[in-house]
């Protein structure tokens, strides 16, 4: 069967999370993604001793050539590789491709055809296009850290990449696109993307209360709802750790008293609507958490699964590394790494019924497909990369050390 898109050849400059994601959604299309790297590798190579796990779970089915593009035979090969390709993806800072002579501009001249896509933090233009940006920097700027903790506390940043990940899922959503509409006019196109401006909407609780109330909202709401407008919707103690609770619909709120046993507030004027419900937030906290506390997370789960009210107990991240509904749906996928043995990395949150996943391939270690990838794309010769090799112009696969640099 062939995968949706098999044709599309990738050039991945990408590193950390936002470029690798993005065209790591690429590869699990079947798009033929090629990692280009420093000959030391990207900076997740770099920061660590050894490939981090984060590189082996964002560049599954990639292969990877090293090339110093600071050099200008080492620009020169990639330019000819861009006259092949069909994307670009990058994240570095804001000017680096340009200062190299391969921003967009520059590439499109050798290949009208290119689509590249840029994800950046605050964008390519904008009072705050220059600001040096990562995931902790949009959090702050963007109200993430303003809307999350407790009001009598500092700040707090979200746990998860929140900012890199909606980067580069929108940055893949952008090539998609650019690819059909390239079907229809044979033209490339410049795509952006600021993390900046994808992790806005997400505030849309916050903004919503913000805006409704004239002003008047606090910033930080804790486990409760971000505009208070919801009740329950809170984390709840347990006796063996916590569980998530909450009910957008009245029939909800009535079915969890029932399931509490607490048929005595049902006609409660106090509780009859969420509205009355959001006003008397506190009170029914109290409620829901005399009920859960006595309990285990699992006990509450079965008992609410039966009564149909929106919950779930509180996953450790060691619960969710061998959570038996993402394995199930190959969320989680076992790989033979060469050099890490057997490892889990992600699948793809992505299904299509007529392009399946069939393959999770471990990600490729620094340079290990450069000879390979050179000799198909530009019919390079072995004297040719040996040549290259002996002038660190590219990092290619050796026998017995992969990452060796002559």
């Amino acid at each position: 069967m062939k995968k949706a898109l098999e044709d599309i050849v990738v050039l991945d400059l990408g590193q950390i999370y936002n470029g690798p994601y993005c065209s790591l959604m690429l590869a699990f299309q079947g798009a033929k993604v090629i990692k280009i790297e420093p000959l030391k590798g990207e900076n997740l190579r770099v920061r660590r001793k050894g490939d981090s796990h984060e590189l082996l779970m964002l560049n599954s089915n990639k292969r990877s050539v090293s090339i110093d593009l600071k050099s200008e035979e080492g620009k020169e090969l990639f330019l000819n590789l861009v006259k092949k390709a069909d994307v670009i993806v990058e994240n570095f800072s804001l000017g680096a491709m340009d200062r190299l002579g391969l921003g967009y501009e520059d590439l499109k001249e050798v290949n009208p055809q290119i689509i590249y896509a840029s994800g950046k933090g605050y964008g390519l233009e904008g009072p705050y296009a220059n600001r040096l940006a990562m995931d902790l920097t949009i959090q702050a700027m963007g109200g993430v850290m303003a809307t999350t903790g407790f009001a009598d506390k500092p700040p707090v940043k979200a746990g998860p990449a929140l900012c890199d990940f909606l980067g580069g899922i929108h940055l893949f959503g952008g090539i998609t696109t650019a690819l059909y509409q390239r079907e229809k006019t044979g033209e490339g196109q410049l795509i952006e993307v600021s993390m900046h401006d994808a992790i806005y909407p997400t505030l849309a609780s916050a903004l919503g209360a913000y805006y409704s109330s004239g002003g008047n909202v606090p910033q930080r709401t804790g486990n409760q709802h971000s505009g208070m407008a919801t009740a329950p919707y809170n984390v709840y103690p347990t006796k063996d750790g916590h569980i998530a609770i909450l009910c957008v619909a009245d029939r909800q709120w009535q079915s969890l008293l029932k399931a509490m046993k607490r048929d005595d507030l049902l006609s409660d004027s106090r509780f009859q609507s969420n509205v009355d419900r959001s006003a008397n937030t506190t009170i029914v906290d109290e409620i829901v958490t005399d009920w859960t506390s006595n309990k285990d997370k699992l006990e509450i789960s079965d008992i609410l699964i039966e009564s149909s009210v929106p919950h779930a107990p509180v996953l450790s991240i060691e619960e969710v590394a061998d959570d038996q509904h993402l394995i199930y749906r190959e969320m989680i996928r076992e790989v033979n790494h060469p050099v890490e043995g057997k490892i889990k990395v992600p699948g793809s949150p992505i299904r299509l019924s007529d392009s399946p996943l069939e393959e999770v391939i471990p990600a490729p270690l620094l340079g290990e497909h450069t000879e390979e990838v050179l000799q198909e794309m530009l019919n390079l010769t072995e004297d040719q990369l040996e040549l290259l090799e002996e002038r660190k112009i590219i990092l290619q696969k050796d026998e017995n050390d992969f990452q060796k640099v002559y």
